[in-house]
């Protein structure tokens, strides 16, 4: 596998894993990076140490210290050349994503997108941090709400969006005057150095602190940032149990979370939908990314007067997904991420066996030539299941679409909303009547709610995020600045004369 093309996003031999505004050098283990395609060692990056972490926090508050009094519109403009370095380096961008995560080339290079899109919009946001004007209830006076730089937001992502959420999140950081410090996921930190650097060469040595990366163990380096008195704000992509441990630990010491977590998504089928459209749409929802993505389509609920013409067409479909390296054109299904992911495919499939399930289609580790036999590749699959099968309740990072009959729509909205998680969901229906409901206070209780289109491909103008063990965060979207600021109400006194609210009459009043 050709390396070559790492040269030109400066990943080098002597790159280490704290950014400070160089690259230091660090002390911690030595982390073996691996292709999921084949399975082989690309790089070796030395890890940082609870210390190298220490000091990369400091010179990125005292960053923050000076770059919160810059304008909001001249923040914007060092965001919109990063942006424009992200456009320049958009190939080899997704050429890398691909190469660390697994991705297909067009998802690769959809995610390098991504990057550029969030940073044209926070541009636009730098000049919309708008405050209130409120009328006071005392004469000759005036309040005001108006947002003020949080500080420094520490950012922990997932592998298997490497390089998007950290531009979701430091993008909007950024033109709202905070600094930023990164952990990304130890299985994609190539990702990460190539983005810090990129943004880095644009904000110049002295503002190069304000995108700090760390790149640790979760317990030294992750711990190090939840316990950070200097980070008022810890926003992290990852499973549940992770946010379980997020939360708690920065809200112990006062701190925010924005939590981005897991998924266990539906698409509702009524039996008067378009089935050529939601087999495309369904199709595309449980098979991108290998089914690692946060909004995959995991459970669909189908009328029971379609469910079984819908799941042969689906079967069909499946079967026709090119499932092999992500490089290569015409493949649709790169590998999991490892093999941790591929053993936990196989006991989903067999607990869904054993509580009743028909594996329709796929289900089986996929074959593939030699070169690939390092990776973990597995055949998409297909369930038949009773409705409420106890393993649908369960996110299992991987393709399986568990297709269950419903009777109505009242039964498959509850369906719907029976899981703990709560971030995606559709419906595919001609009627309005029953779209509606969908999207009404008594329809579907999930951060994203969709009406014949799948469960993913969130664009970045609407708030993303979802409920209930998905952890309630909101990311993108018109007023997701918000979420890196804090406000602040003031009074002001124009009189000569001192009221009291309430009316109260004090002393000689």
């Amino acid at each position: 596998m050709k390396l070559d093309f790492l040269k030109e996003l400066g990943i080098h031999k002597d790159n280490s894993g704290a950014f400070t505004g160089t690259w230091q050098k660090t002390e911690g283990g030595a982390l073996t990076v691996r292709s999921p395609i084949d399975g082989s060692t690309i790089a070796t990056v030395q890890m940082a140490t609870a210390a190298d972490y220490a000091a990369a926090s400091k010179a990125a508050h005292e960053a923050f210290l000076r770059w919160r009094n810059l304008p909001a519109p001249q923040r914007g403009e060092f965001v919109r050349r990063i942006g424009n370095a992200f456009r320049e380096k958009k190939e080899l961008l997704g050429k890398l994503v691909t190469l660390e995560a697994g991705k297909i080339v067009q998802e690769g290079l959809g995610e390098a997108q991504e990057c550029i899109d969030i940073a044209d919009f926070a541009v636009g946001l730098s000049r919309q941090l708008y405050g209130l004007t409120i009328a006071s209830e005392r004469p000759n006076h005036h309040m005001r709400e108006t947002w003020h730089p949080l500080g420094t937001v520490g950012i922990i992502t997932a592998f298997n969006f490497p390089i998007a959420v950290w531009a979701w999140n430091s993008m909007l950081a950024l033109v709202c005057g905070d600094s930023c410090l990164w952990k990304p996921s130890l299985k994609t930190p190539l990702c990460a150095i190539a983005m810090t650097n990129i943004a880095a060469e644009v904000l110049g040595k002295e503002w190069a602190p304000l995108i700090a990366c760390v790149i640790g163990p979760d317990a030294a380096v992750g711990g190090a940032m939840l316990d950070d008195p200097h980070v008022p704000l810890v926003s992290a992509t990852g499973s549940t149990r992770m946010g379980r441990i997020v939360g708690p630990r920065v809200a112990q010491r006062f701190g925010r979370s924005l939590l981005e977590l897991g998924g266990n998504n539906a698409i509702l089928v009524m039996d008067d939908a378009d089935l050529s459209l939601a087999v495309r749409g369904i199709v595309f929802g449980a098979v991108g990314t290998a089914g690692q993505r946060c909004t995959t389509t995991r459970r669909l609920l189908v009328h029971e007067k379609v469910i079984d013409q819908l799941t042969e067409r689906l079967a069909t479909a499946f079967k026709q997904c090119k499932i092999g390296d992500p490089f290569e054109q015409g493949t649709l299904v790169g590998p999991l991420i490892d093999e941790a992911s591929a053993k936990a495919f196989d006991h989903a499939i067999q607990k869904a066996k054993d509580q009743g399930g028909k594996v329709v289609c796929g289900g089986t580790r996929a074959k593939t030539s030699a070169q690939l036999s390092g990776g973990a590749y597995v055949e998409p699959a297909i369930v038949r299941a009773p409705l409420g099968v106890p393993v649908s309740f369960e996110e299992t990072f991987a393709p399986i679409l568990y297709v269950m009959p419903i009777q109505n729509l009242d039964q498959a909205i509850e369906a719907n909303n029976a899981v703990p998680q709560g971030l995606s969901s559709s419906i595919l229906t001609g009627s309005l009547r029953a779209a509606e409901r969908f999207l009404s206070t008594s329809g579907s209780d999930c951060g994203i709610a969709n009406v014949n289109i799948g469960t993913s491909g969130a664009e970045i103008g609407g708030a993303f995020g979802g409920e209930k063990e998905t952890g309630g965060g909101r990311e993108s979207g018109s007023d997701s600045w918000k979420a890196y600021m804090r406000r602040q109400t003031s009074t002001v006194n124009y009189g000569n004369t001192l009221p009291l609210a309430q009316g109260i009459k004090f002393g000689d009043d």
